[in-house]
């Protein structure tokens, strides 16, 4: 199983990434996480190396059956929801697992909708994290 796990550095998105960690062991299930967002800045380093210092405090890189290597990245979109489909359906995912809303009332209403995007698809399993 190939989990997603799209992050935009909110606490949501990490407690997203958290179940998909637990989730990913229980599964055995590989696990992708990116940063999706519509412009790179600053901040973006800062939450891929959260995210990675996240994974490494859970031992999830020393875990043979959760790949992280594959997609802890950033990944540029105008809109959030539709990149992220577009990323279920390029590389086969089987499960997206995230956060309902971001960082701030602007991100918040992106997120959201990205979260109510995924959903409204119905073309993968999604687990939405409060």
């Amino acid at each position: 199983m190939e989990i997603l796990v799209p992050i935009d550095g909110s606490e949501c998105s990490f407690h997203a990434l958290d179940f998909a960690i637990e989730f990913a062991r229980r599964f055995e299930a590989s696990l992708h996480v990116v940063h999706v967002s519509d412009s790179e800045t600053d901040a973006t380093d800062e939450i891929l190396a959260r995210a990675r210092e996240r994974l490494a405090e859970e031992g999830v890189t020393d875990e043979p059956e959760v790949s992280t290597d594959v997609d802890l990245a950033f990944r540029p979109a105008d809109r959030v929801g539709e990149d992220i489909l577009a990323l279920v359906e390029e590389r086969g995912y089987d499960h997206v697992v995230m956060g309902h809303h971001g960082s701030g009332a602007v991100d918040r209403m992106m997120l959201g909708s990205a979260a109510h995007t995924v959903i409204e698809e119905e073309s993968v399993a999604v687990t939405i994290v409060p």
